[in-house]
């Protein structure tokens, strides 16, 4: 069951800088424009329920399981829109927003790319 979708309404022209780092950054629309520039903005939409650990992240039909969830990930989607994904596979979250993932290849994002949690 998906707790939470969306779908990406823009790229800010650095949002790829942080492919080098494993990281991508999400924010809703209303992103401070001194982040805008950094991040995949997506319709800003609430989850449905908790995000664990063992769950799957997807961009379109790419899935990457969930390691780790900061204390307040959930609370900023919900609210803002906004999370970092750590594509490093740790088990611990290091960071109180950012929602950690196995560590593969990152995936392709463009406008349009649906973005689900299940």
């Amino acid at each position: 069951m998906m707790i939470f979708k969306t779908k990406v309404i823009n790229i800010g022209p650095e949002a790829e800088m942080f492919k080098s780092e494993n990281m991508l950054i999400l924010f809703g629309e209303n992103a401070p424009a001194t982040l805008a520039d950094y991040c995949y903005n997506i319709e800003l939409r609430p989850s449905t329920g908790a995000i664990t650990p063992g769950m799957l992240i997807y961009f379109d039909d790419t899935s990457y399981r969930i390691t780790a969830v900061g204390n307040v990930a959930k609370k900023n989607l919900d609210d803002l829109g906004h999370i970092s994904l750590r594509f490093n596979g740790a088990t611990e979250a290091e960071l109180p927003g950012t929602i950690y993932v196995e560590d593969k290849t990152l995936p392709t994002i463009k406008i349009g790319t649906q973005v689900s949690i299940g």
